[in-house]
């Protein structure tokens, strides 16, 4: 797997930090960012925590400023991480053909935010009310396209619109247009919908967790398990060939994409198993490794009782009881859907390049009966080679991705 694309870039906007090693520090610190909702008042809301990105000024962060009004948070969000990204991977686009670079980004609500700004604009007043940029904004691929023009990178783009699995989806995208031509990939995602009708939207799954206190909201695997916390941020990275990035003299890169695989949950009623165990296999045969190559696991971790069980039952089944180190840093953030992956992965390159596991903060009481080795206490120190990134979306996506050190 020499020729397996490389990740040379990573950029974070993310609620445990803003930037690589602020969010790196607070995830082996321990430190949760999950607290009340201050974007807008959810007092009368029965979720009133999420993961919230501190300190995110859009003045300082979105170039040019003009994108401050015609974007959404969301898009704030990836265009401060995009710019982060490029300048850690030293690479300047202006340099590389336009059309040997591309953009793939994952999206799960669009800009909620925007779009319920605008439409409160039209049902309080009248059509003329509502600004021209809501036709765009709003939009899954808004990120995508606004990425593509301010870096001039015209390649092949696109949205992954899979929830949390998407992200992963679209770093395997990013891969295989490596492997057409295309010199560098902006790829990954964040999320923003924090807001009332985002909010709503939400609730409708039935699995957010309503517990009020921060420290025990968000407990994937625990004996007290009762949903998730949302969340907003995310990762971009930049993805290269190797022999684009070599031919630049980037560096070894923070890790190699391996192998992915992608699948979807069959309708519960039909009694037939959930796929994460065959997709998580299937992405193992496409890196060409065994389960014993695999040396952590990210974890997917719902925080819902019936999903947890299923994704340890997978683990277990692939790995064996209890045999490989499992972890999910998540439970410091919130669910971020599209940005959540993304974040994953750019936390598992920094564990696979510091050689340490990050533990899964608020977990005390693991759940009888998932035989798992769930990190808890505190960080791990462990020679790390290869990490598997799980996650799966609402209403069945299910996706998983094999990295590997340089």
């Amino acid at each position: 797997m020499t020729g397996a694309p490389v990740i040379t870039g990573i950029g974070v906007t993310a609620p445990t930090g803003i930037g690589v090693e602020a969010h790196w520090a607070a995830v082996l610190a321990g430190k949760s960012a999950i607290g009340r909702i201050e974007r807008f008042d959810a007092a009368g809301y029965p979720v009133r925590l999420a993961g919230e990105v501190p300190g995110f000024d859009a003045e300082s962060a979105v170039r040019p400023r003009r994108l401050i009004s015609q974007t959404d948070h969301w898009t704030h969000l990836a265009l401060a991480a995009a710019e982060e990204a490029l300048a850690d991977a030293e690479v300047d686009p202006g340099a590389l053909p336009e059309f040997e670079m591309a953009v793939v980004t994952s999206s799960s609500s669009g800009g909620t935010e925007f779009g319920q700004r605008e439409m409160t604009a039209l049902y309080q007043h009248e059509p003329s009310w509502v600004g021209a940029y809501q036709s765009i904004a709003w939009f899954y691929a808004a990120t995508t396209g606004q990425l593509s023009i301010r870096h001039q990178m015209r390649g092949p783009c696109g949205v992954l619109a899979c929830e949390q699995a998407g992200g992963l989806d679209a770093l395997a995208q990013a891969k295989r247009l490596t492997g057409k031509g295309a010199r560098l990939v902006l790829t990954g995602g964040t999320d923003a919908s924090l807001c009332p009708y985002g909010l709503t939207a939400q609730l409708s799954t039935g699995k957010l967790s309503t517990a009020q206190d921060p420290a025990r909201a968000y407990l994937p695997f625990d004996a007290e398990a009762s949903g998730y916390v949302p969340g907003e941020g995310g990762a971009i990275l930049v993805l290269e060939s190797a022999a684009s990035a070599g031919a630049r003299g980037a560096g070894p890169g923070y890790g190699r994409v391996l192998g992915h695989a992608a699948g979807f949950d069959p309708p519960a009623e039909t009694g037939r198993p959930r796929v994460l165990r065959r997709v998580a296999e299937q992405a193992l045969r496409d890196a060409r490794l065994t389960p014993g190559d695999i040396d952590v696991v990210f974890a997917d971790a719902a925080g819902v009782p019936a999903d947890d069980r299923a994704e340890a039952e997978a683990i277990a089944g692939i790995f064996g009881p209890s045999a490989v180190p499992v972890t999910a840093p998540k439970t410091l953030t919130g669910r971020l859907y599209g940005g959540g992956a993304p974040l994953d992965v750019a936390t598992a390159l920094l564990a696979l390049r510091d050689g340490v596991v990050p533990p899964t903060i608020g977990t005390r009481r693991p759940a009888p009966g998932l035989d798992i080795d769930l990190v808890t206490e505190g960080p791990r120190q462990l020679p790390l080679r290869h990490a598997l990134v799980l996650a799966r979306g609402h209403g069945g996506f299910t996706s998983a991705l094999v990295l590997g050190r340089p």
